[in-house]
Parts: C-alpha cells; structure tokens; sequence
C-alpha cells in the first residue's frame, strides 16, 4: 500500500463516523443475540470457535478471543455448567484437557448460525448483486488496511 498524504480532515472524521456506527451497530447485534440465545457474549463468541473445530484447547480458545486465563475459566466453566462443552483428556497428552461441544452444544451452535446467516443474508439482500460484490471487495480491502493500522499502532 502507498502512503496517501491528500486525505483530507473532512475524510478522516466520515471515517471515523462511519466506523463508529458500524461498530455501535455489531454491538447492538451482539447485545440482541446474547439475549436471544440467552447466553453472555464471551460464551456465546467461543462456541463460535467451533464451527470449524471438534476440538479446542482453553488455550486455544484464550489466544483467540484474547483473554486472560482466569477470563478463560470462567468462560469455560459456564458453558460447562450450561451443558454446552464437555472436556476430554487428549489421548496423546494426558495432561492436556480438550473441549469440544456436547449434543446440546452442538443444537445451539446450528441456531446461532442459521440466525447469524439469516440476518446476513437481509443486510445483503438489500443491495443489488452488483453491489454486493464492490461491497465485499471494499470491505475486505478496509480489513487489509485496518489491519495494516495494527502494525502502525505498534511502531508508533
């Protein structure tokens, strides 16, 4: 990427607008499916760790979602007590404890999915395919650069 010296004050607090929204808007969807689902946004975000994984670690799982042991413990031990994840030892490694999703676990996840998709799918429905795709595109280029911004945050 090249550096752009002519971004000009008025860009950079629509920026900042648009961002704000967008974000107020995802933890307003976030505060809406913690209830619906009836489960805290913490255990409701690791269970998504599984829609692409049998079996996770705590630490796994920590590393992720960028919490701290002690936040960990009390995440797992939630969906535990909700029968949502059960631990099994690693069969190449006693001393380590895998987590994977009971039945029960398994039944929630589908329905947080196919809501997730299904709310997906009207925000998208909203714009022609043709806009759809520049859509994408845009957005995955906002990603790469503020993805970039991470590393601008650590040189600075």
């Amino acid at each position: 990427m090249t550096e752009n010296t002519s971004v000009t004050q008025y860009q950079i607090t629509e920026f900042q607008n648009l961002i704000n929204t967008l974000f107020q808007c995802c933890q307003e969807r976030l505060q809406y499916q913690s209830g619906k689902f009836d489960l805290p946004d913490a255990e409701l975000r690791c269970l998504m760790f599984f829609k692409d994984e049998k079996y996770l670690t705590s630490k796994n799982i920590s590393i992720k979602m960028n919490v701290g042991k002690s936040r960990m413990t009390k995440i797992v031990a939630g969906l535990l007590g909700k029968d949502l994840i059960m631990r099994i030892k690693d069969p190449e490694d006693s001393r380590i404890s895998l987590i994977s999703l009971t039945r029960k676990g398994k039944e929630k996840l589908v329905e947080i999915k196919a809501f997730q998709d299904d709310l997906h799918r009207a925000v998208l429905s909203q714009v022609s395919d043709r806009e759809r795709k520049k859509l994408l595109t845009n957005l995955d280029l906002l990603k790469a650069c503020m993805e970039s911004g991470k590393e601008f945050m650590t040189n600075v």
